[in-house]
């Protein structure tokens, strides 16, 4: 899809307020940013669809601009709906494109069309002196809802705060578009749960609203007992020549069925994720913020088993194999007991 481009719109288009995540395309054929204006100059910017098969965010905005379809926004908005063409299949992404939540400014993907939009939306945002980011997304696995943050600053704690009291940390992987936007205003990701879940888009769009109508952030500490932070310590992908499943006995990897349980709970040393088949080597990897494979400081295989060697929690564990092969097996964390913001 090497003619993709970034669109831009001072208005809404005609049905993209009803249109579903399958047939947005129809009406936004391409990626695109849409200016609209408010009380307050300084924009809040929402991305929304970075994952096709992701709708939360479509349809919180949706009803977000509905309720002010006949009167003015308390705040200038700019929405970005991102990967409109894998919305159309239902898709995260689809087989020739990059991840839309990879290409900001700080990838490590190479130069693309979709970099070079990623690019150009943060510098007109950067003009437009955006006041505050939010992407939001779904899970594929049973995860609670949480916002994602890139800096312990006050003010972006403040902003995921407002959410719910569970924050991650996290800076790796690299190119998403809540650190490329760190570095222009507060940012944050939302999750919300699984797709067709009501009340992640009801949760969504509350947050929306109450972003809309904030005059500004505080600067001061978030109580520690409001809050409950998690550092990312490591992304976990399957090796790509391990052929893995959840159902298959004679895969090489045959993963616990009951595995996306363990989202968001401490398991312990010893905790079994799945059996290996004959003499496979370590079949995941485990890469800290830097990049440096830490594998064999999480998980060892013994007796034919695949377990955790170390207390760890993890998130994102999901049963969909599309997406762990595009994406990642899961993220491990630790419980941030003291915050010490970066400003």
């Amino acid at each position: 899809m090497n003619n993709v481009e970034l669109k831009q719109y001072d208005f809404l288009p005609e049905g993209v307020l009803d249109a579903t995540p399958e047939l947005l395309v129809n009406h936004l054929p391409q990626p695109a940013l849409i200016h609209l204006s408010g009380k307050q100059a300084a924009p809040l910017f929402v991305s929304v669809l970075l994952h096709g098969n992701e709708p939360a965010g479509l349809l919180a905005v949706q009803a977000l601009l509905k309720k002010y379809q006949n009167r003015s926004l308390p705040r200038s908005i700019s929405i970005f709906f991102g990967n409109v063409h894998a919305a159309g299949e239902g898709l995260r992404r689809l087989k020739d494109q990059p991840d839309y939540n990879r290409i900001w400014p700080g990838t490590e993907l190479p130069d693309s069309p979709e970099t070079k939009i990623a690019q150009d939306i943060v510098d007109v945002m950067r003009a437009k002196n955006v006041f505050a980011s939010i992407d939001i997304h779904n899970n594929t696995g049973l995860n609670p809802h949480y916002a994602c943050i890139n800096k312990l600053d006050n003010r972006f704690l403040q902003l995921a705060s407002l959410f719910g009291r569970l924050v991650v940390y996290f800076t790796r992987p690299k190119g998403v578009q809540s650190a490329a936007f760190a570095e222009l205003c507060p940012a944050v990701t939302l999750e919300c749960g699984k797709p067709g879940q009501l009340h992640g888009v009801e949760h969504a769009l509350e947050y929306l609203n109450s972003c809309l109508n904030l005059s500004g952030l505080p600067d001061h500490p978030v109580h520690e007992q409001d809050i409950d932070v998690y550092h990312t310590v490591a992304q976990v992908k399957v090796a790509d020549s391990v052929k893995f499943s959840f159902q298959e006995p004679e895969s090489d990897l045959l993963l616990d069925p009951d595995i996306e349980r363990m989202n968001f709970n401490e398991i312990s040393a010893g905790t079994v994720l799945g059996r290996v088949n004959g003499s496979l080597s370590m079949p995941l990897i485990a890469l800290d913020e830097s990049g440096h494979d830490i594998s064999t400081l999480f998980f060892q295989i013994q007796g034919g088993e695949l377990s955790v060697i170390r207390k760890a929690m993890p998130s994102m564990l999901t049963l969909d194999e599309r997406v762990i092969r595009q994406d990642c097996f899961c993220y491990l964390m630790e419980r941030l007991q003291q915050l010490a913001p970066t400003t």
